[in-house]
């Protein structure tokens, strides 16, 4: 039994190559076919037997050569193949790759989007608690319905002011720079509903003034204090609408208490000259402030925005001042508005308290000395008036009230103004280098 390897090796060769043969014989010179030897078998690769014949079908093809020069194979009769050019190598290869960096961006995008790891910072979640009553964010939320903006315009032009809700009868206080000769006034809530208002009364020494709303319901009065109770050093925080700025919410403290200041005086004649005993506040007040509230730590009214201090231009030529708060803010004293308040609203006047005599308003000596004469060649020292039942005389220098020094003629009409018609006070008078302490009872004048 031979082995199958040997078997393999004996067989025929398989029908898709040919194993080299010998080459074909030359032709006689005769013309005769050439003789093939034969060599016992045939290669299936050099002709096909016949089915059940042993003899061939067709004439054996020719031998595959692969030690020739051409190797047998199939030829391609179509048009001539060229290598494709460079450039278009290079047109198709930036092709493909915008197409890729396209695709490649479009899903880097969307892998983003969908990503589970996307950032968020850490943030602190919604706070709806309400502020503590006496702290700033408290005492605003409280106040802010009772404060309105005043848009006024006249003859001389507009201007912006604050006030605040004084009754349900619709009163509002303000100041009354603000409002002084005006033909039109508005008056906007914290809500931003506008309503129009008119004037009730007004003073120009104290510089206060009183308009009303009509039919405007569930208006929210704010709740007044007592100015006797401030101190130097409590907080306090204002409300206002600087440069037109509606609900503008500052906060600072007392500075100082019975600040003596005079405010106005433009009209030349001293008719339009405030005088205030004023609370100093460092609380930020600009122009827009004035008529405002200032509040104390339980939202309850302790004074009326009405005057800042401007800073120096820095130009010794130039008198005047820039606008702006620098932390020096006075406010009328809540307990002198309240009077005022009241008065205007009962009659539309004021009235103020006087000792009946005439001032030397050009004296430059310590305290406020009582003029020789009067206006229009009066006494100085009004017959039965208040000052006279008292004592005092012509030439005399009242250098005190009720044991508080003053040290000129605004000082002591702003003490003696501080005070309500009736109201008893000490002076301290100085007359011939001795002074002397004088009782007054504090008479009542019809205000502007």
């Amino acid at each position: 039994m031979s082995d199958s390897r040997d078997s393999q090796r004996s067989g025929p060769a398989p029908s898709w190559w040919s194993r080299p043969a010998d080459p074909a014989p030359s032709a006689p010179a005769d013309g005769t076919a050439p003789q093939v030897p034969d060599s016992g078998t045939a290669s299936g690769a050099d002709f096909a037997a016949g089915p059940g014949t042993g003899e061939p079908d067709t004439a054996p093809g020719p031998r595959y050569d692969p030690w020739a020069d051409r190797p047998f194979h199939v030829v391609d009769h179509g048009g001539e193949r060229r290598a494709p050019g460079i450039w278009r190598l290079v047109v198709l290869g930036s092709v493909i790759a915008l197409f890729a960096g396209g695709v490649g961006g479009y899903l880097g995008i969307l892998a983003e989007r969908r990503a589970d790891t996307r950032l968020e910072l850490p943030q602190a979640a919604a706070d709806h608690k309400d502020r503590a009553p006496e702290s700033v964010a408290g005492i605003a939320a409280t106040a802010l319905p009772g404060v309105v903006t005043l848009h006024v315009s006249g003859s001389g032009g507009g201007g912006t002011g604050t006030g605040f809700v004084l009754d349900e009868q619709g009163h509002i206080l303000t100041n009354n720079h603000v409002v002084a000769d005006a033909k039109n006034i508005t008056v906007t809530f914290s809500t931003g509903e506008s309503v129009a208002a008119e004037l009730v009364g007004r003073d120009g020494g104290y510089d206060l003034a009183v308009v009303k709303v009509t039919g405007v319901r569930g208006l929210r009065p704010l709740a007044l204090g007592n100015s006797e109770n401030v101190r130097v050093g409590d907080s306090v925080v204002a409300i206002g609408a600087p440069f037109d700025l509606s609900n503008t919410v500052t906060a600072g403290i007392i500075s100082a208490t019975g600040r003596p200041i005079t405010a106005g005086g433009d009209k030349g004649d001293g008719s339009d000259v405030s005088y205030v005993d004023a609370l100093q506040t460092d609380a930020p007040i600009n122009p827009g402030n004035s008529g405002g509230p200032l509040l104390d730590s339980r939202a309850h009214v302790i004074g009326i925005n009405s005057a800042i201090r401007g800073a120096d231009k820095g130009d010794d030529k130039d008198s005047t001042r820039q606008s702006g708060s620098i932390g020096l803010g006075f406010a009328i004293p809540v307990n002198q508005g309240k009077r005022v308040a009241e008065e205007l609203i009962r009659t539309g006047r004021a009235t103020h308290p006087v000792i009946g005599v005439t001032l030397d308003m050009q004296y430059r000596g310590d305290g406020a000395r009582v003029d020789s004469k009067g206006e229009d060649g009066k006494p100085s020292v009004a017959a039965d008036g208040p000052g006279a039942r008292a004592g005092i005389r012509a030439g005399d220098v009242i250098t005190k009230v009720d044991g508080v020094r003053v040290h000129g003629g605004d000082e002591l009409i702003i003490k003696i103004r501080a005070h309500r018609p009736g109201d008893r006070l000490t002076l301290t008078v100085l007359r011939d280098g001795t002074e002397r302490t004088l009782e007054v009872q504090l008479g009542s004048a019809s205000g502007s």
